[in-house]
């Protein structure tokens, strides 16, 4: 009882501390920057008086993948000239990254943009803007163009960075931020990319888990670092290593250690499962780039009159189902239409419907449908209860024994799992409803970060990809 004593008096003392900061304040702040610091300030306290709420807030900043507004779909970031790529290019080099989305408003919005410099654990960095940025510090988004011969209207904005009014200076981990004009604390979208400077080699291998328990559904990432000419001198404080499995971040591996130290190696190659994941199985796929013929794993399509409906095959759990192998793009998406020439501007949103029978409702978590198909997120902006479930989760229907769920996709071809996720937690487990194999064909990515003595950020020295 005293602890909620305790809370109440301290959100009363919040409350008084935000009542001194009112908008009559702020008018009196002369100094700019300092009028944005107060503004911050004054939203940080709010979102401590809500509570665990706040982060489901349409104005939360998050430093990662994320939409704030459901008029925004079809968020593309990748390599210029690589669709399927990671959003990874290379310090000093001529490659750039492209974004492009969709707003179903259909009405010409002033978007801006910036990007946030963070360290290997996605915080921002301890620096000023001007110290990894050359040109502006924001500008505006000037590619757009409206849809045409489409039932759903939509306006499609399009970016490319760097470029002459915005380049990096400096490598390691970005977000970026798109946002009203003028309204910097109100994102809209925010993405992650990362900025490579090659200074050490990574050799790498996927394996079976050396763990009994483990061996027939996990594999094991077993890795060395090569440093002969780029000294390492703090290797267990000032070097992070992460890994990602294909581009999940939800189970993506954190602090790892070198297990010895040799001449110009930092050895990885654990024993202990440290370096272990659950294998899951190979994604489960859709073709939706045309709705004139009916393609595998689709069902029917029917116009209606709220737009295309495309109802998929029934899904059936793998959970004890023998391994398949067949080739898929590790749950990436591919957005293209065979029913006109340009996708970016004549291909139609389709409602998508998915169904996967289930004797029961599961008691402690839910299904998710889980790949770039939902972003890879299990929630989404806003603060009803309904939108911070997500997209991707599946709702019970007792009539049809099963899980449903109804998605608004562009034209395309789409990878997609079901994944569990048990309640409070935000790790996703594959086996329950997709089983999991240790043949299982994955693509893990391996980042290397270092802060040199001196410096106040982390440099992003090394970025390899793996696959088995």
């Amino acid at each position: 009882m005293s602890g909620i004593v305790h809370k109440n008096i301290r959100k009363a003392i919040i409350f008084i501390l935000l009542a001194c900061l009112s908008p009559g304040a702020f008018a009196q702040t002369k100094d700019k920057s300092q009028d944005k610091a107060a503004r911050k300030e004054r939203r940080r306290m709010e979102a401590e008086v809500a509570g665990s709420d706040s982060y489901f807030d349409a104005g939360y900043m998050r430093y990662e993948d994320f939409i704030y507004r459901e008029s925004l779909h079809s968020v593309v970031f990748y390599r210029e000239g690589w669709e399927l790529t990671q959003p990874m290019i290379l310090f000093n080099s001529d490659e750039r990254l492209v974004l492009s989305f969709d707003d179903l408003d259909a009405d010409y919005k002033v978007w801006q943009y910036t990007v946030i410099h963070c360290d290997a654990t996605w915080k921002p960095s301890d620096i000023w803007q001007n110290e990894y940025l050359e040109g502006f510090t924001d500008d505006y988004i000037r590619d757009y163009k409206y849809s045409f011969n489409t039932l759903q209207p939509f306006t499609h904005y399009s970016l490319t960075i760097p470029n002459n009014n915005l380049r990096f200076t400096l490598p390691g981990n970005y977000i970026l931020k798109i946002y009203p004009e003028g309204l910097d604390d109100q994102p809209v979208i925010t993405r992650r990319f990362m900025v490579i400077d090659p200074r050490v080699t990574v050799k790498a291998r996927v394996n079976r888990s050396s763990i009994i328990d483990e061996y027939f559904t996990h594999q094991e990432i077993p890795f060395s670092i090569f440093n002969p000419a780029y000294p390492i001198v703090e290797p267990y404080r000032d070097l992070k290593v992460v890994i990602l499995q294909n581009n999940r971040w939800d189970n993506a591996l954190w602090d790892l250690t070198p297990m010895m130290l040799r001449a110009d190696e930092l050895d990885y190659q654990y024993s202990d499962g440290r370096n272990t994941f659950e294998a899951g199985n190979e994604f489960r796929y859709f073709d939706i780039k045309s709705l004139r013929y009916i393609s595998e794993r689709v069902r029917a399509i029917e116009n209606r009159r709220d737009g295309y409906h495309v109802a998929l095959l029934p899904d059936m759990a793998r959970t004890v189902k023998p391994y398949v192998t067949y080739s898929d793009i590790n749950g990436q998406r591919l957005i293209k239409t065979e029913d006109a020439h340009d996708t970016d501007l004549e291909a139609e949103y389709v409602w998508v419907d998915f169904f996967l029978p289930w004797p029961e409702p599961m008691a402690d978590g839910a299904p998710y449908i889980m790949g770039a198909i939902t972003e890879w997120q299990f929630t989404a902006a806003g603060n009803t209860p309904e939108a911070r479930t997500g997209p991707g989760r599946m709702n019970y229907n007792f009539a049809r024994q099963g899980y449903e769920a109804r998605l608004y996709l562009k034209q395309g071809y789409y990878n997609y799992l079901y994944a569990f996720l048990p309640n409070g937690e935000s790790k996703a487990k594959l086996a329950p409803l997709e089983g999991s194999h240790f043949e299982t064909r994955n693509s893990y990515t391996i980042l290397v970060y270092y802060r040199e003595q001196g410096t106040r950020f982390d440099r992003l020295i090394a970025a390899q990809v793996v696959e088995n």
